[in-house]
């Protein structure tokens, strides 16, 4: 990445950074794009996948990861203070990630691969 592209420091990224992040990065900044038409695309990306989803289809990006929507399955919960309590938890869509190839070998060694 390029020099201008840096992270801000906090434990979380927001959309508003990562935006911020790839409109600093010189590919993109030699494209005279604006930080706030890089935050449109970024949305409409995130709008993208989530109308994908919503349409049970698999979201993969190579070496990134894949999204999914799967059930998950009703069961009977207890509440741990009172476990003579049960509550009947109904099935839930959720949304489950598995990392792809190169997210997996970066997360496990965190020095900087070039792209």
């Amino acid at each position: 990445m390029s020099d201008n592209a840096k992270f801000e420091t906090g434990a979380s990224l927001t959309k508003k950074e990562l935006a911020n992040y790839i409109a600093a990065h010189e590919s993109i900044a030699k494209s005279a794009l604006s930080q706030q038409q890089v935050q449109t695309i970024l949305q409409l990306v995130l709008d993208g996948i989530i109308d994908a989803l919503s349409e049970n289809k698999h979201v993969e990006f190579r070496d990134f990861g894949v999204f999914e929507k799967v059930e998950r399955k009703g069961r009977i919960g207890r509440n741990p203070n009172k476990p003579e309590n049960t509550v009947q938890i109904p099935d839930r869509n959720v949304i489950k990630f598995k990392p792809g190839k190169r997210m997996r070998e970066m997360l496990a060694n965190p020095e900087p691969t070039p792209l």
